[in-house]
């Protein structure tokens, strides 16, 4: 392989790890807004800032996903979150995140139940 060659595949290389970076902007697995709008307007700032600071780690996906339904051990999870370097939540802000994910588990264990019946 030439020069040129082993350059225009690394130019490939950097323009597909870019492409795909950016497609997954947004797609964090997080709620529509259809779903968002639903919410409790003190619930929806909560889950604006659960929306902001979780996804820097890691998709939505995996804590709304979760089977979680207790809300000591949304506390004991988030807590450990926010030990994570760079996680940036403060306690304050985990206490508001606590308050959608709390109301989050709620309704979602309404909607099982719901659904197994």
């Amino acid at each position: 392989m030439t020069t040129r060659s082993i350059r225009g595949l690394w130019i490939l290389l950097l323009a597909l790890t870019l492409a795909a970076c950016i497609g997954s902007v947004g797609r964090r697995g997080g709620l529509d807004g259809e779903a968002q709008a639903k919410l409790p307007e003190a619930v929806r700032e909560s889950y604006q800032l659960f929306a902001q600071k979780c996804s820097r780690c890691h998709t939505l996906s995996r804590p709304l996903g979760a089977f979680i339904t207790d809300p000591a051990h949304w506390r004991q999870y988030v807590t450990r979150m926010r030990r994570q370097p760079g996680s940036g939540i403060s306690e304050r802000d985990g206490d508001r995140i606590l308050v959608f994910l709390e109301y989050y588990a709620k309704e979602k264990g309404r909607d099982e139940e719901v659904t197994n019946e």
